[in-house]
């Protein structure tokens, strides 16, 4: 389910099926690194949304968490606050989705699960041989999501 007013109402009435949120981590820079930073967000924004139609009715994808690659310590407190959040509302699964090889020297301080994935550069290939790399790309986060979700489970 995205984060809009006719998916949040179907949750809203079976939100004891949906236990795994999805927060796609969006970085912002104006500095040398601004190509690679979009590029980054292109990516996990396109791969989120092909995530999401695979698990539609399990997951609930937010829209993403946008932060200054500049202030890293910042991102991580505001992060800590949305894993209270959604603990409190008894998501059982939490995944973060994101290409900043910077989160993960902080993955051992989150509750959730940090997916790191490299950014393809896919901004200016065809429509098709981009749905096809991203379908590919999500066939592996498939088997991931489903590992995570036995792990909880036993």
């Amino acid at each position: 389910m995205k984060w809009n007013s006719a998916d949040v109402e179907i949750y809203v009435k079976s939100k004891e099926y949906v236990d795994t949120i999805v927060l796609p981590l969006l970085p912002v820079s104006f500095g040398d690194d601004i190509k690679q930073a979009a590029s980054m967000t292109e990516f996990i924004s396109l791969l989120s949304m092909q995530l999401e139609r695979q698990f539609k009715g399990r997951i609930m994808l937010l829209p993403g968490f946008t932060y200054l690659t500049a202030d890293p310590e910042t991102s991580l407190s505001n992060i800590k606050r949305w894993e209270q959040e959604f603990r409190v509302k008894q998501f059982q699964h939490i995944f973060y989705l994101t290409s900043d090889s910077n989160w993960k020297q902080h993955e051992a301080g989150l509750h959730g699960s940090l997916i790191w994935l490299p950014s393809l550069q896919i901004g200016n290939l065809d429509e098709n041989y981009k749905t096809s790399i991203l379908e590919d790309q999500v066939k592996q986060l498939l088997n991931l999501f489903v590992q995570k979700w036995r792990e909880k489970e036993s």
